[in-house]
Parts: C-alpha cells; sequence; structure tokens
C-alpha cells in the first residue's frame, strides 16, 4: 500500500446512488510533488504549480475524484479542513493550503447523477476526515464508479522496499478505456509482477497476443468518453521536484504494462509523483533508476489489485473480475 511509505495517510469517501468518489492523500507535514500528464483529455487543479520552475516547494494534499469536471470541487473540501487546522503556505498572517488534484471521467456508469448540487464539495470533506494508514481497495474513493474496457475498475495500491531500503508505493484509481484483462481471460496484463497471489495468483498468460486481442477498448461499449487513470507514486527518498517529476515519468511505464491500450486521446492519464525527504539519494543516478522501476512495477500491480477488488453492486454497466472469473 502507498501507506507503507512512512508518514503518508489516504482517505476515501463514496456516495453509492451517485457512484462516484473521492480519495485523499496526505501527510503530518507538507511534501514535495511533481505531476507527468500523458493522456489527451485530462482534468487538474493546480498542478502548474508542481512544475520543477515553480516557487511551491510543498503541497499539504493531493486529491483523485471521479465526477469528471465537477469533481474539481472536492480539493476545495480538503482546502477547508486544512485550513482549519492551520495548515497551508504561509504569507504573512495568511495561510493557503495546496491541493493540487486530478479527476476521471465517470459520469455514464449506472450511478444518478441528476443531482442539483454539486456534492464533490462535501465527499472532499469526508474523504479528508477519514485519513489514516489503513484503507479499502476496490469500489472505494476515486475509484467507486471507474471502469475498463470489459470490467468495473477500482481503487488499487501497492508497494515495494528496494535494495537500498527506499520504500516505493503506488496509489491508482482505474478508469481506463483500454482493457486490464488478456482478450476475454481472467489474466492481467499486470500478471508478470504480481507479488504474493495479490491480484488472483494467476501470473502471466502465457500466449501469444494477436493485435485484435489488444485493441479492445470501452469505446466499443461506452461512446462517450468515460475515462482515465489518475495516479500517486510516492518514496520516503529526498527528492526535489525534478526528480519526483522523473519518478512519474518512468512510473508510466507502469501503466501501459498494466493496461492495454493507455495514454489514448480519450483518457486523461496522469501520475503525480510524491517525496518525504526520509533517506538522501547515495546514488543520484542508480537511485533514481530504481526508484522509477519500482514506481513502475508497483503502479502496475496497483491497477490490477484495484480491478481485481472491485465489488459487484446495484445499476453496473459491466461486471466485476471477481463475478466473471472469481
Amino acid at each position: 500500500m502507498i501507506t507503507d511509505v512512512p508518514g503518508l495517510l489516504v482517505g476515501n469517501a463514496r456516495n453509492d446512488t451517485l457512484k462516484s468518489g473521492v480519495t485523499v492523500l496526505t501527510a503530518d507535514r507538507p511534501f514535495v510533488a511533481a505531476v507527468d500528464v500523458m493522456g489527451g483529455a485530462p482534468g487538474t487543479r493546480e498542478t502548474d504549480l508542481l512544475a520543477p520552475d515553480k516557487s511551491v516547494e510543498g503541497v499539504d494534499a493531493l486529491v483523485l475524484s471521479g465526477g469528471s469536471a465537477f469533481g474539481l470541487e472536492a480539493p476545495g473540501g480538503v482546502v477547508e479542513r486544512l485550513l482549519q487546522a492551520g495548515r497551508g503556505f504561509r504569507v504573512g498572517p495568511a495561510v493557503v493550503p495546496i491541493v493540487p488534484g486530478a479527476i476521471l471521467f465517470d459520469l455514464v456508469n449506472g450511478g444518478d447523477k441528476n443531482w442539483s448540487h454539486n456534492p464533490y464539495r462535501a465527499l472532499g470533506i469526508e474523504a479528508f476526515d477519514n485519513v489514516e494508514a489503513d484503507f479499502v481497495l476496490g469500489s472505494e474513493g476515486a475509484g467507486t464508479g471507474a471502469t475498463t474496457a470489459s470490467l468495473k475498475g477500482g481503487l488499487g495500491s501497492a508497494s515495494l522496499e528496494l535494495d537500498n531500503g527506499m520504500m516505493v508505493g503506488a496509489l491508482v484509481a482505474a478508469n481506463p478505456t483500454g482493457q486490464v484483462i488478456v482478450g476475454e481471460g481472467p489474466h492481467f496484463w499486470a500478471g508478470p509482477y504480481e507479488m504474493e497471489n495479490e491480484f488472483g495468483g494467476l501470473g502471466p498468460a502465457g500466449v501469444q497476443v494477436p493485435f485484435a486481442m489488444t485493441a479492445r477498448t470501452k469505446q466499443d461499449f461506452v461512446k462517450q468518453g468515460a475515462n482515465t487513470t489518475i495516479a500517486i507514486v510516492a518514496t520516503n527518498a529526498r527528492l526535489n521536484a525534478g526528480q519526483a517529476k522523473r519518478m512519474a515519468v518512468a512510473a508510466q511505464d507502469g501503466m501501459g504494462r498494466a493496461i492495454v491500450p493507455a495514454h489514448t486521446p480519450v483518457d486523461g492519464d496522469l501520475i503525480f509523483g510524491v517525496a518525504t525527504g526520509e533517506i538522501a539519494l547515495s546514488d543520484p543516478i542508480m537511485d533514481m533508476v530504481m526508484l522509477g522501476h519500482g514506481a513502475a512495477v508497483c503502479l502496475s500491480r496497483a491497477i490490477a489489485r484495484g480491478v481485481h477488488g472491485a465489488r459487484a453492486e446495484k445499476g453496473d454497466i459491466f461486471p466485476t473480475w471477481q463475478s466473471r472469473f472469481g
């Protein structure tokens, strides 16, 4: 879990009628963050602040939300809670919480979207109030209403410890247009990277894959652009914003290994990179190589874990992995 990175906490909130939700990642002090966007249809808040040449050196929380553009209200709820706690960037007597966020499109997933008041600010508050080290995967938080090409998506997380003692973790709301399973079978594209039977223990598919098997997308069934995978990769290493960005860039490989196809024009795929600064790099080049590789592996696993953990619920437009193969 991403909370295996010391100091990180995750909170989730969901609305079952809406079939949507919000996920918050925070810590007890500001942390370095960066972002890398490879999808063609992103939706974000305050991500320009994360560029390495900008003045902000740390953020107070990150938000992943369903709801498409409506979900961009969720970080406002988190800002409200942080302000009440006196946390944020100080400018004289003023305190400004820094809370970048990203959204996914889950507006045509079978949920009741006929609301008159945007629910996402309240969901952001609820998610922040729920932050802790332990959290549930699958149909939770920003992954509540997520879908893939043929299955329900979900919220996933994974971690690993590198040989140098650094911890790497990933958190993802998997809602891609692409497939996470190989053809019509139970094997995950991420199968080669599975650890300890965490998403079924089936391993790689072990078959040659014709192109047609890789070309199935959600657009075959849901013509609207109902997609986007949004993720956070994190480490306890001491990185600057440029290095955190490089880790996020490398982690995009993990998305491409677990989702086929990925990074399409109808996805808003993006990854935040987070560093808590606990352990200094002893070999800046090779440590960054391993951090990027570890982040990619964790993200592949997290995507599969999110789909594997999704639960069947009334009104779903796609089956779960468990209902088909479990």
